[in-house]
This record gives C-alpha cells, structure tokens and sequence, in this order.
C-alpha cells in the first residue's frame, strides 16, 4: 500500500501555487488548516506579489508566522489595482482576518439635516440613511459636536427642532420661544418668508458663509433703526451678538481649509491611535479617535492605507484628505477614493502653512490619546491579574460576562449583559434579552436567569463549538449568592460547559457597598478587604450591568405603556396611528367609529377602514 504524499503547506504550498497564476491585478487571500482567512491582500502582479511570499527570507516574524500557518489560498483577479484595492478592504471588513489591520469602531457619524417636508423646515441631528427629505450637513465627530452646532443654530437662526407632529397640535409658542430659541412659525409669530430666510442664511452659515450673514444682518439692524422699528432692531442685534459669540468660540477654526479630514497616526507599544478631525464650511465639526486593530509589526503607511479604505468604505470623502504619514501608493489611494467620491479628491501629506499645523495638531491628540489608553490599559490589566489571584483563576481574563435581570413584579421581565476585557468596557458585545418563557413565574430570578444563560451558550455553542473566537467568556460574574451560584450551576452543567469560572457576588447583611460576599460553587462565601481595588473593579462591573439591565427593563416598560390596541392592525404604522389618535383623542373612541369616521382622517383609505373597524368587532 502506498502512501500518500503528505500535504504542502506554508512555503511549499505557496511556491506550488506560484505554477498558475498570472500577471493580473486582483485579492489574495491566506487560509489556516480550518479555512480560517488569515490575512487578505491586493496585488498590481498577483504573481510577482505572492512570489515574495515564497521566499525563505527577508520576512518579519508576523509574515514568517502567517506563511508558516498557511494551508490553502483563494485568489480573484480585477480589471485594476483600484478595484483590487476596494475589494480587499471590502473582504477585510468582511471577514475580519487575524493579520491584517482591523477598524474595530465602525460607527456611523451624525449629520444635521434641514428637513425640507414641511412649508417650514425643521433643523434636528440626523444619523443613518439619508433618505428623508432635505439637505444634510456633516459629518460631524460625535452628538457632542452636532449638539453645540444645533444650539448656536437655534440661538442664531431662531430654527424650530419640533416634529411636524408637535408644530401642528401647537396653540401657543413653548418655551424655547420665550428664551429666544425659536421663532415659533407653530402659532404664526412669522410668516413663510421670512422663516425661510432664516433657514436659508443657517444654511450659509453651516457652509461657512458666517462674514456675509453679519454683515447683512448689521444692514437690516441699521434700517430697522432708521425706520424706528426699534423691537426689531433690538432682536436683529441680539442675534448679531449671538452670531459673535460663536464665532469667538470658533477661533481656531481654518481660514484655508473649507473642507477636509485631517488624519493623523501614532504607534506606539504595537499599538496605534488614529484621529480624524472633521473640517466643513471652514469649521471645525469635532475630532474623533479610533484604535485599529494591528496583526503585528506594520508599518505606518501599512497601517493608514488599511485604514482609510476601512473608514471611507462607507463614508463618502471629502474634497480634500490630509495625512500626517503617506501610504504606500499615493496615486492608487487618490483614484480609489476620487472613485468612491464620484469627483476629485485631493490627498497628501502636507509640510508647511496651515494644513500642515492642523495635522500636527491633529497628531498631539493621536500621541496623547494614545498614552492615556496605554496608561489605562496598564491598570486594567492590574486589575485583571488581581481579580485571577483572588479568585485562583487560571489567568487574567480577557472577556468577562456579567448578567443581571429587572422586573417589577414580574412584569416587563429582561436580562442584560455586559462584557469586559483588558480594554474596559466592550459595549458593542453588551446584549439584552427579553424573557419570553411562558412558564417562568413572575419574579422568579432563578427562571429568568436559567433562560437568559439557555440562550446565550446554546447560540455560542452551535456558532463556536470549538471555542476558537474570542466570543467565548473567561469569566461568568453573577449577581446574586449561594442560591443562585448553585441554580446556575446546574444550567451550566446541563449545557456541558462546566469549565468556565463563576463568581456570584451577594451584597452582604446590612446591604452596604463593600462588604459583598463572593461565592463560587462548592466553596464557603468569603469577602476581600475594604479597600481592595479588586473589590471596587468587581463593584463596577456588577453595577454596570445593574445599570444596562434597568435601563434596558425602562424602556421595554416605556413602550408597552405608550402601547394601544392600533399597533396590532397591520397598515396602520407610527403616523397614521397618530392621525388617528389626534382625530379621536383616543384608541377607545377609534374603536367605536363607524367606517365613514375613520375615513375622514387623513391617509385612512376605504380598505384601512374596514380593517381598523373589523379589528375591533372581529
């Protein structure tokens, strides 16, 4: 019997490959012995590229690590390296490959949106699909930002932020009026064309056309004046004053720079720090910092090329991208972005005037950042080891599951949980679940608990059998004492992950933070010292889910009370049951209504009718 030749990898397999490939563009990707996507990579040479790979020198040890790990590759040509390029960052993102650079925060950004629905446009913060009606301004860093610039807005422009909903049931200005927030077009207090001109002028402003609104608010002040209209010239210079103090505020905004994102790297330790300053209509719109994921010894343009395809692969970018390091490939990154623009986009490194201190600006805050999440990260870590000696784990954990559950009397009844790790709080892994069971008495903790850990490992269980994902706990930290460490037990053992180390935490006789008793399954309860930090780290994260578990049962118990019998009728969504509830002031007196009353109420057709009426009579 012959044996079979044994199967090429690494090196080997790679060279072996090099036979049938050709000199197209196109995507690379490295697969582990489970198919598992180690790294992927775009290529002008698919076979000059992959050809480097198998050479048995010059490699960094992250490479020489990969190539060793390799079982089997996957390749796709493209008509251009621009292509290559946008389809690898794409699959990146995708499939999340251990060696490659990974953007962990993929948040979308907010937006202020003038909606334009209406005779008279409303100004409110904006985040997601730009589908509604309107003109959009943005992005801005963070709520924060959106927030402040809403609020200069308001007390510049005198814009309305109520819902169309709210502008029609008004019979009198609100408050916002009275503390000259709003010039409450609701009740007639200015007409169509005059608030259209305010909108159109908070509109210059917002693209950064402030010099010229001054100056003709300065004018109509003047006439006012003249005309001994003196209320209103007395409004026009309060608003004047408003619109100096904001651009007092806004000082250090760019002179030259209309608009930009200025990105700025800085590594440090094996890690990286990335911030983006926002720049439109020459104004600052915030600065936000992001933490890439780095699979080991890249270097700095590596490192920003990776990561301004992940950023803008949904974003789209603006006229002008400022760098504080080049990338590999200037030109290819220019034609990928100009691509997914649409139009021009100009990106470079600049070396003197002021787009080059707004990047070193901009590379303080990555630097500084950077030492801060370092320094917290030593702590937590200080922390993590403590907490594995004080309970006899086998080493810091690197994700801790905490669970919680809230109800009253029964009612309203969810789970939470929230997930920790040497970088803190991992709130994009924070989960609630809404207790369905139907045999569970009302307040039973020990059957809502049951339900939520049934849930969560019988999921983890089928996604992740082998454990290989870092979805997988350390650590189960248990709010509750001997009683509930026991029941929990018993789930755990069911579902046949025993292995996993649990800690219930049970405050201890007169309640008080700082004597908790701790207990682990088999062992007698015992405390830490008072001022152990373990002590306060394990308090945080038992009050964080407390937190996250309560916040999660008010907002279920919020939309059941808002709740009527007109959100099960099918057809009727959030404004026609608003138009209905206007209409009759109440759900019981849409069920009472004839056919031709509900018709009255607009967007209610003949066929809507005679569901709504059936619904009630079925």
């Amino acid at each position: 019997m012959t044996e079979s030749p044994p199967k090429m990898v690494g090196q080997a397999l790679i060279a072996d490959y090099l036979k049938t490939l050709d000199s197209s563009p196109g995507v690379y990707r490295m697969l582990g012995e489970k198919g598992d996507v180690l790294y992927v990579g775009k290529a002008r040479n698919l076979k000059a590229r992959v050809s480097s790979y198998a050479r048995g020198q010059g490699h960094t040890g992250r490479i020489a690590r990969m190539i060793r790990e390799t079982h089997s590759m996957m390749f796709l040509t493209t008509r251009t390296e621009t292509e290559a390029l946008l389809l690898e960052q794409n699959l990146i993102k995708q499939l999340k490959p251990r060696y490659n650079v990974l953007l962990r925060d993929d948040k979308s950004f907010p937006n202020i949106l003038v909606a334009k629905s209406h005779a008279f446009p409303q100004i409110k913060k904006h985040r997601g699909a730009k589908s509604e009606k309107g003109d959009y301004y943005g992005p801005f860093a963070g709520a924060g930002a959106v927030n402040r610039t809403l609020n200069q807005l308001q007390r510049v422009f005198l814009l309305r932020n109520c819902t169309d909903a709210v502008f029609e049931s008004r019979t009198r200005p609100c408050l916002l009026y009275q503390i000259k927030r709003c010039s409450a077009p609701c009740v007639g207090k200015i007409d169509e064309a005059d608030y259209n001109a305010l909108v159109n002028d908070a509109e210059l402003f917002l693209k950064g056309r402030s010099t010229k609104i001054q100056a003709d608010l300065a004018a109509d002040m003047t006439a006012a004046s003249e005309a001994m209209e003196y209320e209103r010239a007395a409004a026009l210079r309060d608003r004047i004053k408003a619109l100096t103090a904001v651009q007092s505020v806004q000082a250090i905004n760019p002179r030259g720079i209309a608009e930009a994102d200025i990105v700025a790297l800085h590594m440090d330790g094996g890690q990286a720090c990335v911030q983006v300053f926002f720049i439109r209509g020459n104004q600052s719109w915030g600065n936000r910092d992001f933490y890439p994921r780095l699979g080991g010894a890249e270097s700095p343009d590596e490192v920003m090329q990776a990561f301004l395809m992940q950023f803008y692969d949904n974003k789209v970018p603006p006229r002008m991208v400022l760098l504080s390091h080049g990338v590999e490939d200037m030109d290819l990154m220019r034609d990928a972005l100009s691509e997914k623009a649409g139009r021009k986009v100009v990106l470079g490194v600049p070396q003197r005037g002021e787009k080059a201190e707004m990047v070193e600006n901009a590379l303080r805050n990555a630097r500084e950042s950077l030492a801060r999440r370092m320094s917290e990260s030593a702590t937590q870590l200080r922390l993590l080891e403590g907490l594995a000696d004080a309970f006899n784990l086998p080493g810091p954990p690197r994700r801790i599951e905490v669970y919680d559950n809230s109800h009253i009397m029964g009612t309203s009844a969810v789970g939470g949980m929230v997930v920790a790790g040497p970088e803190g709080w991992v709130k994009s892994q924070y989960r609630k679940f809404n207790i369905k069971g139907t045999e569970i008495t009302p307040g039973d903790d020990f059957g809502m608990m049951k339900e939520v850990l049934t849930r969560r490992f019988t999921r983890l269980l089928k996604e992740d059998p082998d454990r290989e994902s870092e979805a997988w706990p350390d650590l189960l930290l248990i709010d509750g004492g001997a009683g509930q460490v026991s029941a929990v037990h018993e789930i755990m053992a069911e579902l046949g992950v025993e292995d996993i180390p649990m800690i219930g935490v049970a405050k201890g006789q007169d309640r008080d933070h700082g004597k908790e008793e701790f207990h682990r399954f088999g062992q007698r309860p015992f405390a830490l010292r008072m001022n152990d930090p373990v002590l306060y780290f394990i308090q945080r994260l038992r009050d964080e889910a407390h937190r996250w578990a309560i916040g999660t049962h008010r907002a279920k118990r919020a939309k059941a009370v808002s709740a009527t019998p007109l959100d099960e009728i099918a057809g009727v969504g959030t404004s026609r049951k608003r138009a209905l509830l206007a209409h009759f002031g109440s759900a019981k007196a849409v069920s009472g209504a004839a056919v031709a009353d509900l018709m009255a109420v607009d967007g209610i057709s003949e066929g809507l009718a005679q569901k709504i009426y059936d619904h009630f009579r079925g």
